[in-house]
């Protein structure tokens, strides 16, 4: 069985911290987190590495006219007022959404936001005629707008979209359409690659400058709009380390204040040298995203029922240090949503190596697949020593995997590309971690079939009428509490068809120097940094 970073090479790499290349102390009023990416996130306003990315230079520099509420660690993240003060889509077409915005508020370069500014990032996004439009952000952000089918500022405080059909979750994607300056993208020539070098959002840090693959230094914005949330510290450096030994050694030498994802091997060590150890639940899964192509062998439902029954999920937890917790499916079983599946995803080789006998597999006829992999990167925890562990499990009930591993922006493209797209032929599934925030994200965006990317998040072109119809009637249900009675019916069906291969629901951990005060860890991929203070 694969093991995860060993206790001595810990201890040695806390006398090694030293030679972490570039990173000094930590000083006072200044947070330096060290992230588990590889390269700073995209600047310019939608930020590329995922819900990391997003985390780190998505609401720290940037609003969206509505944002999640992160201020609670006790509750599921909410949406709350964010540049605008309300939203009310019209009750007779159900597709006409009507944006009240926030009055007053400048963004970092003194312009004022208004709602022709919100006209004009959706153009950046969505109007490929449009003189500032962005390949690189309308990349990031078409899962986002899909469902928009036209927007006007109806004047400078109100601006309406309508969407393409009823869309009751369109909300949810809201918060993920990040606001950026066009006065200082004009000041800057119309160039996006020097906006990226001086970006201006409406956010409450602003970013000094950053270096590739390396920080990014940001200070507080003084004059937040939310006076709630000035940030407690001065400033906030960003550290790309996406090695987690390194990262414990910045951490237990005092240059760095904050760790994501530490190793599990490492929090006993960690914890004796007074550090902080930070856990939550929140709408979070480490799955496999499965291609039901006729040419994968997951095409074959009872492949995939096999493939959920061979993993030793509480066994991979204690290989986790209890860092996670087992999934039975896409949400944990007290969600709203999870229904009543009769599938039951649980450790059993047994009845997993009859139903490869069934599907005409047996010692003389292995199943043979292919899996993308990364090597680190946003909620994929330990990705490496994980999928090794998986990896076992599936051997040993008949299913030989192989990988193709990369680094996570580049799993990240090959996802939004979907299975069918030609770099991903002969991949079988794919290990992106996944965030359910929304109806959209969990379920209806990965289940609908009309939903392959861009429009949607199917990556493995996942085709089943039952589910389609559900899916429809859920993205058009308005009350909450019936589109949840559908939700539980959508997830049902999807765990009882074995979408996915769903293994663990991790438990959001970080580590912190003992003088971090403040932090709450909210239910939610994104965090707050603003209430943090270093003592």
């Amino acid at each position: 069985m694969p093991v995860s970073v060993s206790r001595r090479t810990l201890l040695a790499s806390g006398a090694a911290a030293s030679l972490v290349p570039g990173v000094a102390r930590a000083e006072p009023r200044t947070l330096r987190i060290a992230m588990t990416m590889a390269d700073i996130p995209l600047t310019t306003g939608q930020a590329n590495q995922g819900s990391e990315g997003q985390r780190f230079m998505g609401v720290t520099v940037y609003d969206g006219m509505i944002n999640f509420g992160l201020s609670r660690a006790d509750i599921a993240a909410p949406l709350v007022p964010g540049l605008a003060l309300s939203w009310e889509v019209d009750a007779a077409t159900k597709t006409v959404w009507t944006f009240k915005l926030r009055p007053g508020v400048k963004f970092h370069d003194g312009s004022a936001f208004d709602a022709d500014a919100v006209v004009w990032n959706l153009d950046k996004l969505i109007k490929r005629d449009a003189p500032h439009y962005d390949q690189a952000q309308a990349t990031q952000g078409a899962t986002y707008v899909a469902t928009i089918a036209s927007y006007r500022a109806l004047d400078p405080t109100t601006v309406e979209i309508t969407t393409h059909t009823p869309d009751a979750v369109f909300p949810y994607q809201v918060p993920y359409l990040y606001i950026s300056s066009p006065a200082r993208w004009k000041a800057l020539g119309g160039d996006w690659n020097k906006f990226a070098q001086t970006p201006s959002g409406t956010g409450p840090w602003v970013l000094d400058s950053f270096t590739p693959r390396d920080r990014a230094l940001l200070h507080r914005n003084a004059s937040y709009w939310d006076t709630a949330r000035i940030p407690k510290c001065e400033r906030l450096v960003l550290l790309a380390m996406p090695d987690a030994t390194t990262r414990v050694s910045a951490l237990l030498s005092g240059q760095v204040n904050w760790i994501e994802a530490p190793p599990p091997d490492a929090v006993p060590q960690l914890k004796a040298a007074g550090m902080n150890i930070t856990t939550n639940v929140y709408p979070h899964v480490w799955p496999y995203q499965l291609s039901t192509l006729p040419t994968s062998p997951f095409h074959d439902v009872r492949v995939r029922k096999a493939a959920n029954l061979a993993i030793d999920r509480d066994g991979l937890v204690k290989l986790l240090g209890g860092l996670a917790v087992p999934a039975r499916g896409m949400v944990q079983a007290t969600h709203p949503w999870f229904g009543k599946p009769t599938f039951d995803i649980r450790y059993d080789p047994d009845q997993a190596k009859k139903l490869l006998r069934e599907a005409g597999y047996g010692p003389d006829k292995r199943v043979q697949v292919k899996f993308l992999i990364s090597t680190a990167g946003s909620g994929q925890m330990q990705p490496l020593p994980m999928n090794e562990f998986v990896q076992e499990n599936l051997k040993d009930v008949g299913i030989d995997v192989s990988f193709d591993t990369m680094d996570w922006e580049s799993l990240r493209a090959r996802r939004r590309a979907g299975c069918e797209a030609p770099e991903n032929k002969g991949a079988d599934a794919l290990n992106n971690s996944w965030s359910f925030p929304d109806p959209f994200n969990g379920l209806i965006g990965t289940s609908w079939s009309i939903k392959k990317p861009p429009k949607g998040v199917n990556w493995g072109s996942y085709n089943d009428p039952v589910a389609d119809e559900i899916a429809a009637k859920a993205q058009a249900e308005f009350d909450t509490a019936k589109q949840n009675e559908l939700l539980a019916q959508l997830h049902t069906r999807i765990v009882d068809q074995s979408m996915w291969v769903w293994v663990v629901h991790d438990l959001n951990p970080r580590a912190m120097a003992p003088n971090v005060k403040g932090f709450v860890s909210a239910q939610s991929w994104l965090q707050d940094l603003t209430p943090v203070s270093v003592e």
